[in-house]
């Protein structure tokens, strides 16, 4: 009898409120509404004639041209256009400057002659060097009044071990484009320079010639590997102690060989480039996962540098009509050519001059022909290479880029006209088809 009392009291209250009646058939009619509408949606013709099947409508979509909208990374997968009609702002550089132990003076010396308030710098001095010689280099950086006050220019605080022909020069690279990607959203082209490295233009030249290209040119001396080279340079592997020691040894060769990689081709040139902003956020985001296989396949391949990104964009059909296959560098080989290139000189300033080229390598520490140099092609006498920027008293041996106008007038000179020859060549269409080929 309490028990009949107690459920009958308990159906009363549930059944007895009744505040949840309205909602219920509010959704109810929400839902019987959505249904019809899709039911009609797919069945019922707008003018009258037979509904394509869903899954065939899906099937013609997707082959298609007009396929942009059922993928999310479809406007990544766009190629760049290499004309564009509209005038692009005024470009900026990126630069890296990397060195070993007992080259933090000649890396100071090349970040000078380089600088430019519109850029941003980089500097790497591997693991080799000793904690006084960075802590030098950071110091000379922080105590320079124009560094402090653009603030442009880091000196990277974590020292990477790089063996120069392993892929611990290439993740120092990407670590390096990684700073310049957090740092800042307004650079161009990013710039690989050692310190061993010296321009032969000013950067008013440089910047006022590629005033007028188009941001989607990648300059990356390239070719294919192919015939017995194949043999000799994808088969074998390498192990990079750099990889899993704190101090520097020589690569190490196993006994093992492998098969060459069908999905991609294999592509080799200078380890010195000038990439875009564009084609480096696809390397480091890497959305459809190609710069990161290439990557792991380069992780036991000789000589990395000189192989991963010419690879990537040679393999990638968004960016291989961009690469134009020059690396800006005037670099003069014995014959026959040895493994490194050889130190330049007096003797050789005419063919610098005469090869139009930006920068040239390799340079010896404080050898003569950079005051040439400095003097003759630059008009350097202070702490920079002079551009419209300096807008101080040069009288009496001053400094005039101790006072700093505008940074977007550039004053070109016989630089800009041989760089303007040089891209005469590079964009001439017989040259360019020799991209990626």
């Amino acid at each position: 009898m309490n028990m009949r009392k107690y459920v009958n009291s308990h159906s009363g209250r549930a059944f007895g409120d009744r505040v949840w009646i309205t909602p219920f058939f509010a959704s109810l009619l929400i839902f019987i509404t959505l249904f019809l509408t899709a039911i009609f949606g797919l069945f019922a013709s707008s003018n009258g004639r037979e509904q394509i099947p869903v899954d065939v409508i899906l099937s013609s979509k997707l082959e298609s041209d007009d396929s942009s909208g059922y993928f999310v990374n479809s406007e990544l997968k766009r190629s760049p256009e290499i004309n564009g009609n509209s005038k692009p702002r005024l470009p900026r550089f990126a630069y890296l400057i990397s060195g070993t132990k007992g080259d933090s003076h000649r890396m100071m010396r090349t970040l000078q002659a380089v600088y430019h308030p519109r850029n941003q710098y980089v500097m790497h001095l591997d693991l080799e060097a000793l904690p006084r010689e960075r802590l030098e280099l950071a110091a000379s950086v922080k105590a320079d009044p124009t560094f402090h006050e653009v603030d442009n220019v880091r000196v990277m605080a974590q020292s990477n071990l790089v063996t120069y022909k392993g892929p611990t020069m290439i993740a120092c690279t990407l670590q390096a484009i990684s700073i310049l990607l957090k740092e800042s959203s307004e650079w161009d082209w990013f710039i690989n320079l050692s310190a061993s490295d010296y321009p032969l233009v000013t950067q008013d030249d440089f910047l006022h010639v590629f005033s007028n290209l188009s941001r989607n040119l990648n300059f990356i001396e390239h070719m294919q590997i192919v015939g017995w080279k194949l043999n000799q340079r994808a088969k074998p592997i390498i192990v990079d102690p750099g990889l899993y020691l704190s101090k520097k040894s020589d690569i190490a060769w196993t006994t093992q060989r492998r098969s060459l990689p069908t999905s991609f081709k294999l592509f080799t040139g200078s380890a010195w480039v000038m990439l875009t902003r564009q084609f480096l956020e696809y390397c480091i985001w890497g959305w459809d996962n190609l710069p990161r296989t290439i990557l792991m396949y380069y992780a036991n391949f000789i000589s990395s540098p000189e192989g991963y990104f010419h690879t990537v964009i040679c393999n990638t059909d968004g960016f291989q009509n961009t690469a134009i296959s020059h690396d800006l560098h005037y670099i003069a080989w014995d014959s026959p050519p040895k493994q490194h290139p050889r130190y330049l000189s007096m003797k050789d300033f005419d063919k610098m001059v005469k090869s139009n080229a930006p920068f040239a390598r390799k340079f010896a520490k404080d050898d003569p022909v950079l005051d040439k140099i400095d003097k003759e092609l630059l008009g350097r006498t202070n702490r920079f290479a002079p551009g419209a920027w300096c807008i101080g008293s040069s009288e009496n041996g001053a400094d005039p880029c101790s006072l700093r106008g505008n940074d977007s007038v550039f004053n070109p000179g016989p630089g800009a006209q041989r760089l303007q020859e040089l891209f005469g060549t590079l964009l001439s269409e017989d040259f360019r088809k020799k991209q990626c080929a």
